[in-house]
């Protein structure tokens, strides 16, 4: 009785809670909640009635609890009597519950359309109020733009007219600074030219002096040679006389050093040659010239033997004796060429030979008219044999050669600086060559500019042609239906 009281009791308390979800839940319009709060307490029960069946089960195996049994049974009878009223009360529920449904469906759908109606109003609203405002804002676009074009146009013509304007003062001081660039170089070059031609001019005026004195010159030692070779006849007449003042060694060497340093010091520029010339041997030579390369230095020795030539001319003498001192003359010159070859012939000092000088014009002739084997050996010995006649013409060839040297010099000195006036001419060139392209950039930088310009100025054009379309009009907002 007790288990039955408290079965009982139970169904009341899970009956009244149930009762009391679904009106709440009906209240709050969840009815899946419902539903599966009913689908809840319908499977609790059914749990229940199995357990009381497994119970009554193991009851029956007890044989002490017969009394117990009878309680099951009624228990489980309750059970059902139970299950069938909440069967019906469920059933009523149900029915309870799908009319409130159909209720709530019914406001439902009153609401919606009730909705619906409110909803379209309020487009159709929108919309009128989207159109006024699009409307107003095309007029007001349409004024802004028209304002900006024209606020833009002057901005851009203002703004073209200015770049010419700079563009061209660009130009203009560019043309006139190029000009005066042009100007003073030219004034520079020019100039130049007239300093190298008034140096060329100065120089070349001076070779030509200088030449005409040379040739002036010649013209008058000629003219000395010519009254030389006048006064040979008179010097052959007087041998005797000059063999006899010349019969001492120291006088005959004093009488040849004093007729060359005359010859020398009256043909020859100072600084030319020198007398009594100490050489890297320790020999000293009467005079050495001093030529230009290939010559270079000449050694002079005017220490002619002419004892055997002053008794081979002695016509006091017997034949015999005058054999005897054209041998001994022979032998002299011999050893004297030797002499002179192996003393004033030095290598890389002087020249590849040295000079003889032969004081007297009878002697020199007569060694070229009787001798020919010494002529030869001087020759061979590098060994010049002149007389005061021919010395004369070596001098004088000398100092041409010397100014011809000076000269060349001279001209070195002009081809020096026509190179360097060449070189000028090619840097002028040049600057030349890249002003002329900064002035075709420049050129080409100006047409760029005023094609630059003729295309804003169309585009500023198709600006100004353009039109808006007046016959546009705000598309209308599609009608929202709500779906129940």
């Amino acid at each position: 009785m007790q288990l039955s009281d408290f079965s009982i009791h139970a169904r009341s308390r899970v009956l009244r809670n149930v009762q009391i979800y679904c009106f709440v839940m009906l209240e709050t319009e969840d009815f899946i909640g419902v539903v599966t709060l009913l689908l809840s307490t319908l499977t609790l029960v059914l749990v229940g009635l199995l357990w009381l069946r497994n119970m009554r089960k193991q009851r029956e195996t007890d044989k002490g609890y017969g009394a117990q049994e009878t309680g099951l049974a009624r228990l489980e009878e309750l059970l059902r009597e139970q299950e069938r009223v909440f069967r019906r009360e469920m059933a009523d529920d149900q029915k309870a519950m799908e009319q409130r449904l159909g209720d709530i469906q019914k406001q439902l759908a009153e609401d919606a359309g009730k909705l619906r109606t409110d909803m379209v109003e309020r487009f159709e609203s929108l919309r009128k109020t989207i159109s006024e405002g699009l409307a107003d804002g095309r007029l007001a676009q349409q004024r802004s733009l028209n304002e900006l074009n024209e606020s833009l146009q002057k901005v851009l013509h203002e703004g073209i007219t200015g770049v010419g304007k700079d563009v061209n003062a660009v130009l203009v001081r560019n043309t006139e600074e190029l000009g005066k660039r042009v100007e003073r170089l030219t004034e520079s070059t020019d100039k130049r030219l007239q300093e190298i031609s008034s140096q060329v001019d100065k120089r070349l005026s001076k070779g030509f002096e200088k030449t005409t004195e040379t040739f002036a010159l010649v013209l008058t030692h000629l003219n000395r040679i010519d009254e030389a070779q006048k006064k040979i006849t008179e010097l052959s007449s007087n041998v005797v006389s000059l063999q006899e003042v010349l019969a001492d060694k120291r006088s005959r060497g004093a009488f040849g050093e004093v007729q060359l340093n005359a010859l020398v010091r009256n043909l020859m520029p100072e600084e030319s040659f020198a007398l009594q010339y100490q050489l890297k041997n320790d020999k000293r030579v009467d005079c050495m010239l001093f030529l230009p390369e290939p010559t270079g230095n000449i050694a002079v020795d005017a220490k002619f033997p002419l004892e055997s030539f002053r008794r081979m001319t002695d016509l006091q003498l017997a034949d015999s004796d005058r054999d005897k001192a054209s041998s001994q003359f022979r032998q002299d010159i011999r050893k004297h060429i030797g002499d002179i070859a192996d003393k004033y012939i030095i290598p890389g000092e002087t020249s590849d030979g040295a000079v003889m000088f032969i004081p007297a014009e009878a002697v020199f002739a007569e060694i070229h008219a009787h001798y020919p084997d010494l002529v030869e050996e001087a020759y061979r010995r590098r060994v010049w044999l002149v007389s005061p006649t021919t010395m004369m013409a070596i001098l004088t060839t000398a100092r041409a050669v010397l100014k011809d040297a000076a000269t060349r010099e001279q001209v070195h000195i002009i081809q020096q600086h026509l190179g360097a006036l060449s070189k000028d001419f090619g840097r002028f060139q040049e600057r030349m060559d890249r002003l002329s392209q900064h002035i075709r950039q420049a050129h080409d930088d100006v047409d760029q500019v005023n094609t630059s310009a003729r295309k804003i100025t169309s585009r500023f054009e198709k600006i100004e042609k353009v039109e808006l379309d007046e016959g546009l009009e705000p598309t209308a907002i599609p009608e929202v239906k709500a779906k129940v």
